[in-house]
């Protein structure tokens, strides 16, 4: 038996209160079971507090990133020029000749160190690890990552590792909301709307891109389209970005010369390629990260010398392609102006995504953003040569949002970060095509994206599809059952008897209402307890009464509220069945619901989803036409 009714004085106290709090929960979750009002979203005014937070947390994030920033700026200087400064610079202007293959080699070992004696959540490219964090931990980071992960991504930039400073310091400023909401007095969802509020403020200010910031915490970190996440981190990306002025300067990032309004149907058609070769990319890109993490994990060491191994190979690719190496922000500028040779873009696609997928592959720590702009941009290059031409940079920069569409599976943050990034609102249009091929090709031949599939190694399943689930549309009155077995309270134990058998044989009702001579609802009494009853009468001439077993006060359900306040209900007390009565006249018994019926909508759902039907003809079509004419 599912059920078991509470009928000691102490056991109906704490049932009563166990009610109490679930009807505030309702109430705080924007349904409110007194008056059964439902409205378009279930955020409440816990959203002022939560956004004035997020704001000081989005100002946080941005001096997080210049932190970080300037991390990588001096660790570079250090490792490649051996002086002390902050700014930024590329590594392909040293002097170290044949010794320049050591420099990874030392940053790497030195990860590997942390990692093994740190935190191994340092490995990795930070995003996997904040989806990680909030699906499974709770929104829960530990306090040595916020400082362990920038350092980590620094020293690995620093020494030419491939990657970009968006993934660590999307989990930085993750960590750094995380832990604000620690020490208060939080839900996990609201732990989680502060964790995302401080990675989007973290990617606004490295990259002067708060829309898109937003976009991607909507599309990768919250799992959800709410009010209640979605202005938090909406304002913590502004006010990072807004900071960002004064502490980093304006964006562009990388400011483009305007290309045409519109570029015609031959231009549309070259994006379609471009969509469609970018997907390709991305599968290609995919498939070797996670084929040089396999061959990693067949060697016969410990996995904190991997990053060593993977850093050898970083420092031959640069040995051989210098521009290969770090962040590589100059090039991507120059892809976009155009003022690359082709054998440049070849090296960045051949030695570039080489080093970057084998060293991402060891568990080194550094971004993916940066790189696969840069790799897309090359394709974009190539692409140029043989596309019409619709302007200096067109095809890069088309290609490199179909790079992000592809490999993130984040269609609408690739495009709105393209378009962020050069401030060119002209080339909405193309790429809106090319990032959305670009994701469907993969959405087709691969099961998971680069950060999911990390998630899934780790043996967790993750969805990225978001829908209205049916319980939040449908009522109780459209599933709940009118046809039941009431029993009077007055019954004689014959009549009892022979009611309880023959609804066994029909309809195996588990639990009964009870109502009075009018037909009102005075309790409800399970089944077992009624077997037992009617066991004792037999056995020994019980004289107890219905009476005695019915619970007088049984929770309930209306019928104008939705499936999904019913749900709640049954997790929070532990029951699967419910009277359905009147809300204006709680007596007024009017059906049973069970967690049986509650699968209808399921049922409904997989109907939609899998019945094909022709609802208009052909004929019919054709006959209406001529009646027309």
């Amino acid at each position: 038996m599912i059920v078991t009714l509470k009928r000691e004085s102490k056991v109906d106290f704490l049932h009563s209160r166990v009610w109490r709090k679930f009807v505030q929960a309702l109430s705080r979750l924007g349904y409110n079971e007194m008056s059964g009002k439902l409205g378009d979203f279930t955020t409440t005014q816990r959203v002022i507090s939560l956004s004035l937070l997020a704001t000081a947390i989005g100002v946080l994030s941005a001096f997080v990133a210049l932190a970080l920033l300037r991390m990588i700026g001096l660790f570079t200087n250090l490792f490649f020029f051996q002086r002390w400064d902050t700014a930024l610079v590329s590594p392909v202007d040293n002097t170290l000749g044949p010794f320049v293959v050591l420099v990874p080699v030392v940053g790497a070992l030195i990860i590997g160190f942390m990692a093994r004696y740190g935190s191994e959540r340092i490995r990795g490219h930070g995003i996997p690890e904040a989806i990680e964090a909030i699906l499974i931990s709770g929104s829960r980071v530990e306090p040595r990552l916020a400082f362990l992960k920038p350092l980590s991504s620094a020293i690995s930039i620093g020494s030419g590792g491939p990657f970009g400073a968006e993934g660590p310091i999307i989990m930085t400023g993750g960590a750094f909301g995380s832990l604000i909401a620690q020490f208060l007095h939080f839900t996990s969802a609201e732990r989680k709307t502060l964790l995302v509020a401080g990675s989007a403020g973290g990617m606004s200010a490295t990259f002067a891109s708060p829309v898109a910031a937003v976009l991607l915490a909507v599309e990768l970190l919250l799992f959800e389209w709410k009010p209640r996440s979605l202005i938090p981190v909406a304002l913590a990306s502004a006010s990072a970005a807004a900071t960002r002025r004064y502490i980093i300067g304006l964006g562009p990032l990388f400011p483009t010369p305007l290309h045409p309004v519109f570029i015609g149907p031959g231009g549309l058609l070259g994006c379609v390629l471009v969509g469609l070769l970018a997907g390709v990319l991305s599968a290609i890109l995919t498939v070797a990260v996670y084929a040089a993490e396999d061959a990693f994990r067949l060697l016969p060491i410990h996995w904190m010398w991997w990053p060593a191994i993977g850093g050898l190979v970083v420092g031959l690719g640069g040995l051989l392609f210098p521009q290969a190496l770090g962040v590589g922000y100059d090039m991507i500028g120059a892809l976009l102006q155009g003022d690359v040779a082709p054998k440049v873009i070849l090296g960045i696609l051949l030695v570039k995504s080489t080093i970057w997928a084998v060293s991402l592959g060891s568990g080194t720590s550094g971004g993916v953003l940066a790189p696969l702009l840069m790799m897309g941009g090359a394709l974009g290059g190539l692409e140029a040569m043989v596309l019409p031409n619709e302007g200096v940079g067109f095809w890069p920069l088309i290609s490199m949002g179909a790079i992000l569409g592809g490999t993130m599976r984040s269609p609408f943050t690739g495009v709105i970060f393209s378009l962020e990034l050069t401030h060119d609102v002209n080339i909405l249009l193309p790429l809106l095509v090319a990032t959305v091929l670009a994701h469907g090709f993969t959405v087709l031949t691969l099961r998971r994206s680069i950060l999911t599939e990390k998630v899934s190694r780790r043996g967790y399943h993750l969805s990225r599809e978001y829908a209205i689930d049916p319980l939040e549309i449908l009522l109780v009155r459209e599933v709940m059952r009118t046809s039941i077995v009431a029993l009077p309270v007055n019954i004689s134990p014959k009549d009892l008897a022979q009611q309880i058998h023959s609804d066994h044989s029909r309809r195996g009702q588990r639990l009964y209402p009870v109502v009075d001579n009018t037909g009102h609802l005075t309790g409800v009494v399970t089944s077992t307890n009624l077997q037992e009853l009617l066991q004792e009468q037999r056995a020994d001439g019980s004289s107890r009464q219905l009476t005695e077993l019915v619970e007088a006060n049984p929770v309930v359900a209306y019928p104008d509220e939705p499936l999904r306040a019913v749900v709640y209900r049954m997790a929070e007390t532990g029951l699967t069945r419910f009277p359905v009565v009147e809300r204006n006249d709680p007596r007024k018994l009017l059906g049973m619901i069970s967690l049986t019926d509650l699968l209808k909508a399921r049922v409904r759902n997989l109907e939609a989803e899998q019945r094909r039907e022709r609802l208009l003809p052909i004929r019919r079509l054709a006959r209406g036409a001529r009646e027309d004419a």
